[in-house]
């Protein structure tokens, strides 16, 4: 059931600045997205043509928030046979860039943004890895990259737990 004072009509307008969303509002669901998306043919919870149609009619909680928009392999399948020029893999980026703004991270975002703040990359150098890098003969690495920190403060993106250590 949707509640039309939930929906927002702008939705579609605020996709079609984002850049690669410029041509939304051209898809008429035909379905060809769908019907050539190997994602799709894994999984129910990944249609285009859906999530289009959604954000058309202005469903933008409903979008941004759910884990489908994730699921996007960018294979460009879709890109090819669309007789619109939707650009569906462009249009998913731009999706998940609204989303990401508007505070809308997926779990798996969360855990490399966390990793990110404590480590400053998304895995941990120890001193095993570092014994290696030096018998191969290629320099040590930092347990810890301030300027990674710095990107993620200014950007909004610090791990909360790693913010309160700060």
């Amino acid at each position: 059931m949707i509640d039309s004072k939930e929906l927002d009509p702008n939705f579609k307008f605020l996709i079609s600045k984002e850049p690669g969303g410029e041509n939304i509002k051209k898809c008429f669901s035909c379905g060809t997205c769908t019907a050539g998306c190997p994602v799709r043919e894994i999984t129910d919870r990944y249609n285009p043509r859906k999530i289009i149609r959604m954000a058309l009619l202005g469903m933008k909680k409903e979008v941004l928030s759910s884990p489908f928009i994730w699921l996007c392999s960018s294979c460009y399948t879709c890109y090819e046979r669309c007789p619109q020029d939707v650009r569906i893999p462009e249009l998913m980026n731009a999706i998940k860039n609204i989303a990401i703004r508007e505070g809308y991270v997926p779990p798996a975002m969360k855990i490399q943004l966390g990793l990110l703040s404590v480590h400053g990359r998304l895995l941990e150098i120890t001193e095993f890895e570092n014994d290696k890098r030096k018998e191969s003969g290629l320099p040590l690495i930092e347990g810890q990259t301030k300027d990674v920190k710095k990107i993620l403060i200014e950007l909004g993106l610090h791990h909360e737990e790693e913010r309160e250590k700060s």
